[in-house]
Parts: C-alpha cells; structure tokens; sequence
C-alpha cells in the first residue's frame, strides 16, 4: 500500500475518510495473526518446524513399516507350519504345495546366492567451497530414478537369476521410486549410495550397460561431474527372499 492512501485522522470534530477508517481495523487483524503465529510457534521457528515434524513423520512411518514387516514374517511362517501339517494329511494340499514350491524360485521367495556383480551409484561429492563444476546444475550431481532404473533394466537383460537394491529383492511387480534424492521402494525409503546386486554373468552384465542408450547417459554425467557408478565382480552374491505383499491392488485382467 503507497504512503499517499494513508490518511491521519482529521481534527476539530471532521470526519474520518474511508481509508483513515480502515487503519485501526487493519492493525487489529495485523496484532490477531502475530498473536497467532507466536501461540503457534510457541517459540520456535515455524518453518524450521515444520521440517522436522515432516522428518519426525518419515521415521514413524519407517518404524510402522518396520513392525508390520515383522508381523508379516510372522504370518507367514506360521502359514508355513500350518501348511506341512495339512499337507502331511491332505494328498491335494501336498499337491499344491509341491507345485507352489516348484515355482517359489521364480517368484524370488527363496534366498539365492551364487557368482554376480554388485553395482553402486552415488551422488557427486560436495565441493568444500559448495560450489558447482562448470555448467552444472544441481540436479546433474545427485541420482535420479531414471539412472537406478537404467542400471536394473541392463541387469535383467543380461539374464540375471535373481536382483536386489538394498538388500531388497525385486520381484516381477517391484518398482523403482526416487522421492527427492531418496530412494522408494517397496514402502521403504533408502539415502545413496544405491547398491544393486544380481547374481548374474558378469560379462553379460557389462555388455547390456555397454549397449544401453539410458545407461550412456548416465555415463557422461558421471565422467563430467563425479558422480560414483562402479560394476564388481563377486565369486558369491548373497539375495535375500521377498518377504513383501503378493497381492495386486491395482493391475486388472486386459
């Protein structure tokens, strides 16, 4: 508001313009909202507040997730008893148990290890002075979705027996989810590096990242800004089994 629509209140009985009227309405509202603010902060500050509600919210969900995994395990196992003692009674139940078992290794619900590669992309270190390389933006220093997505793609393509990010193994309906430079996956949430193991052939591996057009990308970035993306040989890859929902709630019958 310009100094010139401010008027002081006329002396010797005038009356008051509209906008001199309006001054102490106007201070009123302004003295209610600080009032509120300060009862709000109760001495903090709110935006910083409000991030570390938004944190302390992150790690209770991760904490929830963490004790619903544990509940899940626990089912499941029992699940597993229950089945042995159907199955030493029931031919059919045998049956389908077999057959459910004969598959289990597809559907990644046995751990596996064998001979395969560990891969690691990492975000480009900070500069001391914070500074940026010469033509950079920020978002060229830091993982995306697109680079863990290439990465895993390459290794599926090269015949992989089983997969992991993090110690989470992927399955047919796994998805890759960056929020941020957070990984998400599988409801959890992970901070680089992002390591990636399969047990796989190594060479096969190396020859499908050699020949993906995404993963070249990825490549320059890494060579002009220093960002880490290392292929390892290792004589034994230990995957753990999924231990994650089967059920799809989203996917419907073509």
């Amino acid at each position: 508001m310009s100094r010139s629509l401010l008027r002081r209140p006329l002396l010797g009985g005038r009356r008051l313009s509209a906008w001199g009227a309006l001054v102490p309405v106007v201070a009123l509202l302004a003295g209610l909202l600080f009032a509120t603010s300060s009862s709000a902060a109760q001495g903090t500050n709110l935006r910083g507040g409000e991030v570390t509600e938004l944190s302390g919210l992150i790690d209770q969900r991760n904490d929830v997730i963490a004790d619903q995994e544990d509940q899940l395990g626990d089912l499941q196992r029992q699940v597993e008893r229950l089945t042995e003692q159907a199955a030493s009674r029931d031919t059919d139940v045998a049956a389908a148990q077999t057959a459910g078992d004969a598959g289990a290794l597809s559907a990644a619900l046995v751990p596996l290890s064998g001979p395969g590669v560990v891969i690691t992309l990492d975000d480009a270190p900070s500069r001391p002075d914070g500074s940026l390389p010469v033509n950079a933006r920020p978002d060229d220093l830091v993982i995306h979705q697109s680079d863990v997505q290439a990465v895993v793609n390459a290794v599926w393509a090269a015949a992989a027996d089983g997969v992991a990010i993090m110690d989470q193994r992927l399955i047919a309906t796994s998805a890759v989810r960056c929020v941020g430079n957070t990984l998400l996956l599988q409801g959890r949430t992970y901070s680089p590096p992002f390591v990636v193991a399969a047990i796989v052939e190594p060479s096969a591996v190396r020859a499908q990242l050699a020949a993906s057009p995404q993963v070249a990308v990825f490549q320059q970035a890494v060579e002009a800004y220093g960002l880490t993306f290392t292929v390892r040989e290792r004589p034994d890859v230990e995957l753990p089994a999924y231990d994650g929902a089967l059920d799809l709630q989203y996917a419907t019958a073509g």
